[in-house]
């Protein structure tokens, strides 16, 4: 867990930010195109930030605790977690390109949809069994 900020305007900035962060994740859930992950690790490193109290009930949250912990902890998705991300991100963003009328909402659609693949891409996986996601001591 990150340090409180030590300005008290930066904590309420962080705090804020946690909440427009939140806002938006729970909107994601609803609404195909946006995130929902991203969003609440964003806010989870907003309260840590901003108010240990916030983060301490978003890590105590049924959904988004193991979420945020395993972000924490790891900085990895859990194995299988991943193919599950590309699939929902790829039936979402499919049935929204059907729905578009525009072929500049589809085009904005699929530019969106490119950065969040590379985005997921990029997080690690950890490895069933891996030592907490972290390279051997003593090794190269």
């Amino acid at each position: 867990m990150s340090k409180l900020h030590d300005s008290r305007l930066m904590r309420l900035v962080f705090l804020w930010l946690g909440f427009v962060a939140l806002l938006l994740g729970a909107l994601g859930v609803v609404v195909p195109v946006l995130p929902t992950t991203p969003f609440i690790l964003l806010a989870a490193a907003c309260f840590a930030r901003g108010s240990e109290r916030f983060h301490r009930h978003l890590l105590a949250h049924r959904i988004a605790g193991p979420i945020v912990r395993e972000w924490e902890e790891h900085r990895s998705m859990p194995p299988g977690v991943k193919a599950w991300a590309f699939a929902l991100m790829f039936v979402s963003f499919g049935v929204s390109l059907l729905l578009v009328p525009s072929a500049w909402h589809r085009l904005m659609l699929l530019a969106i949809a490119a950065v969040l693949a590379f985005f997921l891409w990029r997080v690690p996986v950890r490895a069933p069994g891996a030592n907490g996601g972290c390279p051997p001591a003593g090794g190269d």
